[in-house]
C-alpha cells in the first residue's frame, strides 16, 4: 500500500559542556521574545490579501481559538467577499500535543493507521508548516507568494525584531519558514495549554461533577453506549490532565452529512487522501474520506462543528453519532447516506464500531436524557478563560 511516513533520522549525539546559568537565561529569553514575535504575527491585520484579516479572526481567542470570521454558513469567511475556507477552524489550543503523521501497521489490519499531524487531513506536520498555509490560501487569507508575505513583514513595526529573531535574510522563503518558526512559539506556550477547566480541576481532584455530568462522562466512556472515549481519550482516574486530550490523532470516516448552508463546491471533499500539494501524506484511495479525530477540549465554545461546519448545536453532534445508523433520514433528508461522500467511497464510511453498528429501527445508541447528560459533560471540557464563551 502506498503510503508516506514522515519518519525522521534521530540527530547525533554529541557531547557538550554544561551551559552557563547566562546563557541558559539569554536562551529563555530569546524563546519567549520569539513567541512574544509570534503573537504579534498572529495577530497581524495587515498579513492578508486584502488588509483586515489575521490568523486571529479565524482563530479567536474569545472563543478558544476557534472561530468563523464572522461567517454564518459554517466555514471561516476568508479575506475577499464571498471567499470561505473550506472547512472549520478547530482551537489552537493543545498544538503542542499533536504529534508527527505516521502510518502504523496493527495487528494483522493490512492498511496502516494513520496518526498525528495537522489539519484535518494531517497535511502540515508541525506547527511551523501549518503557520503558511492560510497565508497562501487564496480562499482564507490570500497572499499571492512568500514574496509578498516577506514585503508585508518588512513594512511592519516588528520588522526590526522579526529580522534579530526569525529571519536576519531577505530571501522570501527564509521569511515564511521564520514566520512559522515564531507563530510555532507563540501556539506552543504554556498559556495555549492550560488545563484550566473544571474537568481539569476534578481529575486533579480539587472539584466534583454534577450528578448528571457524571452520568455524561460515564456514558462517555461507555463502549456499549456513545462509545466516545474510544477516539476522544479520556483517562478519568489519572490525576494528570494531559492523559486526557479528548483525542487518539486518529482519522475517521463518520460520513458527516452535507452543510447544505455553505457555498457549493464543484470538486468533493476527500480528507486525507486528497493531494493538495507536495506535501501531501498519502494519495491511497484507501484513506478517502477519513479526518482527524479533533480533540474535545472547548468544544462547546465553538460556532461549528464537523470537518465541513454541518453542525452548529453541540446537542446536535452527540444526537447524530448517538441515531446515525438507527435513524439517518433525520440527518440525511434525501434518502442518501453519508451524502458528503462521494459515493465511490461511502463504502469506507465506518458502520461497525460502536455507536454505528446498530441498524435502522433499533433502539437508539443515547436517548435523549443520555444526550443531555453527556453534552453537560462535555461542558465540563471549557478551560476558565471561555466559558462565557459557551454556545447551544
Amino acid at each position: 500500500m502506498p503510503v508516506l511516513s514522515f519518519a525522521h533520522a534521530a540527530p547525533v549525539a554529541r557531547a557538550e559542556l554544561p551551559a552557563s546559568s547566562s546563557s541558559k537565561q539569554t536562551k529563555s529569553d530569546d524563546a519567549s521574545a520569539l513567541a512574544a514575535l509570534g503573537k504579534l504575527i498572529f495577530f497581524d491585520r495587515d498579513l492578508s490579501e486584502p488588509r483586515g484579516t489575521s490568523c486571529a479572526s479565524c482563530h479567536d481567542p474569545a472563543r478558544a481559538f476557534s472561530g468563523d470570521n464572522g461567517s454564518t454558513n459554517g466555514l471561516p469567511r476568508g479575506s475577499r467577499p464571498g471567499r470561505f475556507a473550506r472547512r472549520t477552524s478547530p482551537s489552537l489550543l493543545y498544538l503542542k500535543f499533536v504529534p508527527t503523521l505516521r502510518f502504523f501497521q496493527e495487528g494483522d489490519d493490512p492498511q496502516a493507521a494513520p496518526h498525528g499531524g495537522f489539519f484535518w487531513d494531517g497535511r502540515a506536520n508541525s506547527v511551523r508548516a501549518l503557520a503558511r498555509q492560510p497565508l497562501l490560501n487564496p480562499d482564507e487569507m490570500n497572499n499571492a507568494d512568500a514574496a509578498s508575505i516577506a514585503t508585508k513583514i518588512a513594512r511592519a513595526p516588528y520588522a526590526a525584531e522579526f529580522a534579530r529573531l526569525a529571519a536576519p535574510g531577505h530571501e522570501p522563503n527564509e521569511t515564511l519558514d521564520g514566520l512559522g518558526r515564531a507563530v510555532e512559539a507563540y501556539l506552543t506556550t504554556a498559556e495555549m495549554a492550560p488545563f484550566s477547566s473544571r474537568f481539569d480541576a476534578f481529575v486533579r481532584g480539587g472539584a466534583s461533577l454534577t450528578p448528571l455530568e457524571r452520568r455524561g462522562l460515564a456514558l462517555f466512556e461507555d463502549p456499549s453506549k456513545g462509545a466516545c472515549g474510544a477516539c476522544h481519550v479520556v483517562a478519568s482516574k489519572e490525576r494528570d490532565p494531559a492523559s486526557s486530550l479528548f483525542t487518539d490523532f486518529g482519522y475517521e470516516a463518520v460520513g458527516a452529512p452535507r452543510n447544505r448552508r455553505a457555498p457549493h463546491r464543484a470538486a468533493p471533499d476527500l480528507g486525507l487522501c486528497e493531494r493538495r500539494d507536495p506535501e501531501t501524506p498519502t494519495t491511497d484511495p484507501a484513506y478517502c474520506a477519513s479526518f482527524r479525530t479533533p480533540s474535545l477540549r472547548n468544544v462547546a465554545v465553538r460556532s461549528a462543528f464537523m470537518h465541513n461546519g454541518a453542525f452548529t448545536r453541540l446537542r446536535d453532534v452527540v444526537a447524530y453519532y448517538a441515531t446515525r445508523a438507527t435513524d439517518p433520514r433525520r440527518w440525511y433528508p434525501s434518502g442518501v447516506a453519508f451524502d458528503d461522500v462521494p459515493a465511490r467511497f461511502r463504502p469506507q464510511v465506518d458502520v461497525t464500531s460502536p455507536p454505528y453498528n446498530r441498524r435502522l429501527g433499533d433502539p437508539a445508541a443515547l436517548t435523549d436524557d443520555e444526550i443531555d447528560a453527556v453534552v453537560a459533560f462535555l461542558r465540563t471540557l471549557t478551560d476558565a478563560a471561555y466559558v462565557r464563551a459557551t454556545g447551544p
